[in-house]
């Protein structure tokens, strides 16, 4: 262990002398190297969690957390398949879907949409959709009227309002004596909802259940059931062990599989970016060699004197890897607190930004949702304090080596 003494030098050798304002300029700048790296990895972080939890949460609140289905197609029997599955704790709500694609035409204007067939009654036990309407709610969705709820952003494209007509065309074909054409029908805006997500707000759109089963001939079939559970997170288990239960019968998928593709997108993502920003860190961190290397080759001499009163090579070693060690210290915890501060104030930040350019930083058209979220995970700011400090420690080890291989005699022979 390292004595008062070894504390007492290093801290020393941090303070400029008339003769070596340069290595003092390289410890700073070694020690904002590493906090600027800090503070741009936790708010780095903190954006991609929020981004993360803010899409799932919104998605999940449209979607649902697990669907049951036939593998062998239409789900037939889906009151048995309900019955099946009602004793599971877990399932909080069931309601039955049908799920199929459709274009929307006005005008000239036409679009391609997920086309959800639902039934008002019980659609809010699975789904907070009733909560993303704009002055309506679900029970504007009765049967045999044919009324439809489009997006927000649909609704701007296709320059439709609640109360105009819309053509849904189905890819069911009809034959006529005119050929074989495709099922069309005309639908009333019966409201506009708005989630946020331009995934949603632009490519789909919402009938009664009775109403898509007529228009896409499935009789009393559905495509499936959706599924509410008590926690979300528990999901994976439990479809596992249902699937188990069902014998194959039925089959139930979670929104860990139906959206994996873009989880894992953005899990990789967050890995790579907090990989490059730690490559920044370690950039300044290993400054820090540079600087002591520096340090080391200017006091020779004093090392070499320090010797000769008796002091130890691994008391010269301490002395070196605390100077480092303190650049770090300052440069980790100047990096925590500016990271936590820029990450707490950057929601007012970018709304400043945004009023200064007059436009939204996140284009609606390119992201899926608009407003910047911030989640400030204590685990990764801990993570990232630990990293660059521990980088710091690594790169003290070799020029605190050297200084400690210092021969006196060769030190001071020409001194």
């Amino acid at each position: 262990m390292f004595r008062p003494l070894e504390l007492f030098i290093g801290l020393r050798y941090l303070r400029a002398k008339r003769r070596n304002h340069f290595i003092s300029f390289i410890s700073l700048s070694s020690a904002l190297g590493i906090a600027l790296g800090i503070v741009v990895i936790i708010t780095v972080l903190s954006v991609m969690n929020g981004f993360h939890s803010e899409v799932r949460d919104r998605m999940l609140r449209m979607a649902s957390h697990a669907h049951l289905l036939n593998l062998h197609g239409n789900l037939e029997d889906w009151q048995r398949a309900k019955d099946s599955i009602k004793h599971i704790e877990e399932i909080v709500a069931v309601a039955p879907y049908i799920e199929a694609q459709a274009m929307l035409v006005k005008s000239s204007q036409v679009a391609g949409v997920q086309l959800t067939g639902i039934d008002p009654a019980i659609e809010t036990q699975v789904s907070d959709i009733e909560d993303f309407l704009l002055d309506q709610n679900l029970h504007v969705l009765t049967p045999n009227q044919f009324n439809i709820l489009i997006g927000s952003e649909l609704a701007k494209y296709l320059g439709v309002k609640v109360g105009d007509k819309v053509t849904l065309i189905a890819p069911e074909a009809s034959v006529t004596p005119a050929g074989i054409l495709p099922k069309m029908r005309r639908f009333t805006v019966a409201g506009i909802y708005e989630i946020g997500m331009n995934q949603f707000d632009r490519n789909t759109a919402l009938i009664h259940l009775g109403d898509a089963q007529k228009l896409y001939r499935y009789g009393d079939a559905v495509s499936g059931l959706r599924l509410k559970l008590a926690d979300l997170f528990m999901v994976p288990n439990l479809t596992y062990h249902v699937n188990n239960e069902l014998n194959g019968k039925y089959w139930m998928t979670d929104w860990t599989e139906r959206h994996q593709n873009f989880f894992r997108a953005v899990k990789m993502e967050k890995t790579m970016m907090f990989v490059i920003m730690v490559l920044i860190v370690a950039v300044a961190a290993f400054n820090v060699v540079s600087m002591l290397i520096m340090v080391v080759t200017d006091k020779q001499a004093d090392i070499a004197i320090l010797r000769t009163y008796g002091i130890s090579s691994k008391s010269i070693l301490w002395i070196f890897i605390i100077q480092g060690s303190l650049i770090g210290i300052f440069g980790t915890l100047f990096g925590v607190l500016g990271g936590i501060a820029l990450t707490l104030n950057l929601e007012s930040i970018i709304q400043f930004v945004e009023q200064m350019i007059g436009q939204k930083v996140l284009d609606p058209s390119v992201y899926y949702i608009t407003d910047l979220p911030v989640a400030l995970h204590v685990s990764d700011v801990s993570f990232v304090a630990l990293i660059s400090f521990s980088l710091t420690i690594l790169a003290t080890i070799y020029p605190a080596m050297k200084a400690a291989s210092t021969q006196p005699a060769q030190a001071l022979r020409y001194e």
